[in-house]
């Protein structure tokens, strides 16, 4: 029996070796962005952005079900929650940080380990609050709050899928969705003051805010993004996002708002920014306003699902590149 036993044996660990050693770096990514869909995408965000979720409001009911929506979502997926509080998927804001103008919330994080540089983490955010009900009337936030976040759970899906096939990323994926952007960007300003995984260990931020419309200087051609800050603090990521783009997707990839000297300043108003005043390279992933913003008429039958599956799908390329890349993007312009 021993002679038959341990040669089986010993072919079955040889095998159980050789799948766990699969170089990521070697699969087409294109095989796992095929799970992010236009379909998937429109139901998520139709539930997410209906009336059951009012609006959403920082620290109100709305808010607290889509919370928990998010974490539902994540925990279906098998992807572990980023918290060590009681409940690991919620990071608590009590409503003292807020000044008492708020009631506590939560900021929503998942994380995918890494499998080489599991202390090395690539942040990709989006807030998921809106402005909850003014006047009777509920604001559901279709684009701004929602698309970005309905894009990230099918980033967090394109990457489960490969760990499922045995290509875990190198670097950890944190999957960190933001409240009180609204507010004044506080579910950020939370997170980098009391940050889950250390600030410097942090290698990149890839930041979604509106990216589910069509602004009114691509009508005839609604194949773009705007990308904001790429190139701010790191040379580096800014050529992995235009490499990525060229491979993949081939987006227009407009600067417009990228003008230091652009009077809207949207560098500063998402929430990469609490990331960027730490020196963390960022991106910043935007459609442009457009007459719905802010508005209760910015609702999910206005949204543009192939074009937003295109801009996740950019999104993804960019954070497989950064996570399984040898060297984390270098900072050559810091600001600290």
């Amino acid at each position: 029996m021993k002679k038959i036993i341990l040669p089986l044996v010993l072919a079955l660990s040889l095998v159980g070796c050789k799948s766990q050693k699969k170089d990521v770096t070697e699969v087409d990514p294109i095989r796992f962005s095929q799970s992010i869909t236009s379909s998937e995408l429109s139901d998520y965000l139709y539930t997410f952005s209906s009336d059951e979720f009012e609006g959403r409001e920082t620290g109100q009911e709305g808010q607290k079900k889509a919370a928990q929506y998010l974490k539902n979502y994540y925990n279906s997926l098998n992807i572990q929650g980023g918290s060590s509080e009681d409940e690991p998927y919620f990071q608590t804001i009590d409503s003292s940080f807020f000044k008492g103008r708020f009631n506590s919330s939560e900021n929503v994080i998942a994380i995918i380990e890494g499998s080489e540089l599991p202390e090395e983490y690539l942040v990709i955010t989006s807030h998921y609050d809106h402005e909850g009900i003014k006047n009777g009337k509920i604001y559901n936030g279709a684009d701004d709050g929602s698309s970005g976040s309905m894009a990230m759970m099918e980033i967090a899906e394109a990457f489960q899928k490969a760990v499922s096939e045995g290509y875990r990323p190198k670097r950890s994926v944190v999957f960190l969705h933001l409240t009180g952007e609204e507010k004044g960007l506080l579910g950020s300003k939370y997170y980098t003051e009391n940050p889950i995984y250390p600030l410097d260990n942090t290698v990149a931020n890839l930041n979604m805010d509106m990216i589910g419309r069509v602004d009114e200087a691509h009508q005839e051609d609604s194949d773009y993004i705007y990308l904001i800050g790429s190139d701010k603090l790191s040379t580096e990521l800014h050529n992995i996002s235009e490499e990525a783009n060229s491979s993949y997707t081939n987006l227009d990839l407009d600067y417009t708002y990228n003008d230091e000297n652009d009077p809207n300043r949207f560098y500063y108003r998402s929430d990469h920014y609490n990331f960027a005043k730490f020196d963390i390279p960022i991106i910043f992933y935007f459609n442009g306003v457009h007459e719905d913003y802010h508005k209760p008429t910015d609702t999910a039958e206005k949204i543009e699902y192939d074009v937003l599956e295109k801009r996740a799908k950019l999104v993804f390329f960019t954070a497989w590149e950064i996570a399984n890349r040898e060297e984390r993007p270098f900072v050559d312009k810091p600001t600290l």
